[in-house]
This record gives structure tokens, sequence and C-alpha cells, in this order.
């Protein structure tokens, strides 16, 4: 069994937040990881749902702020819609995924955890007008 921290970066790599989970396989596909993050971030905030939302990817009705997402109302978020979202976000390059020092590009491409733990997330954020 392995363990991962998931770290949300800056693109300069200014580590923003991180989170340990134990535990898992030795390797898993970048789509398992995404899913699985999702699932345990959504899990938190669950547990004491809230106004703001400090996740991968916005959930519906929920505004971008700094550092999160303003929900418009305290409600319990689905993390199988979070982590729909997320993979598609992926896909259109709306963040980043490092494992190690190298970036993963397909959700099917296999991650060894023993050799990298660390895996970042760096959000990408759409330039105004381009």
């Amino acid at each position: 069994m392995a363990s991962v921290i998931f770290r949300d970066e800056t693109a300069t790599g200014k580590a923003l937040e991180e989170f340990t989970l134990p535990d898992l396989p030795e390797r898993i596909s970048a789509r398992e990881l995404i899913r699985l993050r999702v699932r345990e971030e959504v899990a938190k905030y669950n547990a004491a749902p809230s106004h703001h939302f400090r996740g991968l990817v916005r959930p519906d009705d929920a505004e971008i702020e700094l550092n999160g997402y303003r929900m418009r109302t305290a409600r319990r978020i689905d993390w199988e819609r979070q982590a729909d979202i997320a993979e598609k976000s992926f896909a259109r390059n709306g963040f980043i995924l490092l494992a190690g020092d190298r970036q993963i590009d397909d959700l099917g491409e296999e991650i060894d955890l023993t050799a990298d733990p660390v895996v970042s997330f760096i959000k990408l954020i759409p330039l105004v007008g381009g």
C-alpha cells in the first residue's frame, strides 16, 4: 500500500494547500486518482456543508471566489458529478496534473505512487478575451 500527497500549486510552483491520503494501491490511473481526490474533498465538505467549497473544480450553482467557490446555499455535493466535471476539466486543460516531476497527459496513464507520492494540481485560469 502507498500514500499520496495531493498538493494544489500556483503556476509558479507555490504550494497552496495539501492533504495526504494513505492506503492506496502502489499503481493507479490518473482517472482513478483524480476521482479519489474529488471524492475525499467532497466527503470532507459534506460532513459540514457551508457556503464555501475548496475543491479542484467548481460545483453547479457556485461562484468563483478567492481560494475556492461560493455556494449559493450550504448543501450536499454529489461527488460523482464533481468527479465527472474534474475529468472533463482535465481533458480541456482546466488543470495540469504532475506526478513527481512529470506531467500526466492522459487519464489512462498509470502513476506509481511509490516512486511519485506527491501529485500536484495546477489550476489554469483562462485569459480574458482569449
